[in-house]
C-alpha cells in the first residue's frame, strides 16, 4: 500500500466529530500538561540538597546531589513508626467505613418513596462536604474548648471536671474518624445512590412478582449491580492509603504538640519539613507517597482481577 492510499484511508477515518471532540478535550489536555506532567520535573529535588538562593531552575541545577539521604529521615527518624502507623491505620479505617456507611445510607435513601424527602436527606448529608476544614476546626473548638466549650460546660453542669480535650490523645482517634466520615459521607453516598438510580426497574418488578422481600431484592439485585462501582471506589481509596487529609490532621487538632502521637501523618510531616526549609526531605516524602500509592493501586487491582476478572479496572 503506497503513501497516497494510506493518507486517503486516514482522511476517511478522521471525521468532523473527531475534530469537535479533540477541540473539546484540548483545554483538559493543556491543564494536565501544565499542572500534572510539567511539575513532575520537580521530582529531582528529592535527590538534591536543595538550596534557596535564586530562581527555581537555578536552585535546582546548582544544588548539590544528595543521593538517597533525603529519604533516610523518613525511615530512620525516631517518629517514623508513629507517622507510618497513623497514616496507614487511619486510612484502613477510613476505607472500610467509607464504603460500608455510604452504601448502607444510599440503600436506605434509595428505598424512600417520597422524592422530596429523599432530596432533603441527600442535601443534609452532602452539605458538610463543602465545608472547609478551617470552618470545621472552628466548630470543633466551639465544642471542645477548655474554657468556653459546650462539652465542658455540660460536664460542669453535671458536676464533673472539665477536660482539656486538646491535651488528651486518648479521644482524638475517635474524633478524627468521626470527622472524616461525617464530612465525606455525602459524596460517597451520592455516588452509590446514582448507581442505584440507574438500575433498571424491571429487575425489581420481576422480583416482586416472584415474591422477593426488600432484603432479597437488595441482596440479589442492588448489591451485585453496585459491585463494580464499589470495587472501583475501593481501588481508588487504596491508592491513597499513604495520603491523608492535611486539614483533618492539622487544622482540626490545631497542631497541638500533645496530640503528636495520634495526629501526625506523612502529609503533616511534609508540611512541617517545608516550614523548616528542608525542601529536599519534603519532596522525598511526597515522592515515596506517590510511588507507594501507584504500587498499591496496581496491587489492589491485581487482587481484584484474581478474584473477579470482570470487576478489575485494567
Amino acid at each position: 500500500m503506497d503513501a497516497k492510499t494510506k493518507g486517503k484511508r486516514f482522511r476517511t477515518r478522521w471525521r468532523k466529530q473527531d475534530t469537535e471532540l479533540t477541540i473539546l478535550a484540548l483545554p483538559t489536555t493543556v491543564w494536565y500538561i501544565l499542572f500534572c506532567f510539567l511539575p513532575m520535573f520537580g521530582i529531582i529535588i528529592a535527590f538534591k540538597n536543595f538550596k534557596i538562593s535564586g530562581g527555581f531552575l537555578s536552585n535546582v541545577f546548582n544544588s548539590p546531589w544528595a543521593g538517597f539521604k533525603n529519604f533516610e529521615f523518613l525511615f530512620k527518624s525516631n517518629d517514623a513508626w508513629i507517622i507510618i502507623r497513623n497514616t496507614i491505620g487511619y486510612n484502613i479505617v477510613f476505607i472500610i467505613l467509607g464504603i460500608v456507611i455510604p452504601v448502607a445510607l444510599a440503600l436506605m435513601i434509595g428505598m424512600i418513596h417520597n422524592r422530596r424527602a429523599g432530596k432533603v436527606y441527600q442535601t443534609m448529608m452532602f452539605l458538610p462536604y463543602f465545608l472547609s476544614w478551617v470552618v470545621v476546626s472552628a466548630v470543633g473548638w466551639a465544642f471542645l474548648s477548655f474554657d468556653k466549650g459546650i462539652v465542658n460546660q455540660v460536664l460542669v453542669d453535671m458536676g464533673r471536671d472539665p477536660i482539656n480535650w486538646y491535651m488528651e490523645p486518648t479521644y482524638w482517634p475517635y474524633f478524627l474518624i468521626f470527622m472524616n466520615i461525617w464530612k465525606g459521607l455525602g459524596y460517597g453516598m451520592v455516588v452509590y445512590l446514582a448507581t442505584i438510580t440507574g438500575i433498571d426497574k424491571t429487575y425489581y418488578e420481576a422480583a416482586v412478582i416472584d415474591g422477593a422481600s426488600i432484603w432479597q431484592q437488595t441482596r440479589f439485585i442492588t448489591l451485585p449491580l453496585m459491585k463494580l462501582v464499589i470495587i472501583m471506589m475501593f481501588i481508588l481509596a487504596v491508592g491513597r492509603i499513604f495520603y491523608t487529609d492535611f486539614g483533618l490532621f492539622f487544622q482540626v487538632p490545631r497542631d497541638s504538640n500533645s496530640l503528636f502521637n495520634v495526629t501526625t501523618t506523612i502529609d503533616v510531616l511534609v508540611y512541617k519539613q517545608l516550614k523548616s526549609a528542608t525542601v529536599g526531605m519534603a519532596s522525598a516524602a511526597a515522592f515515596v507517597q506517590s510511588v507507594l500509592g501507584c504500587l498499591m493501586i496496581l496491587f489492589a487491582n491485581w487482587v481484584v482481577r484474581r478474584i473477579d476478572p470482570d470487576s478489575a479496572m485494567i
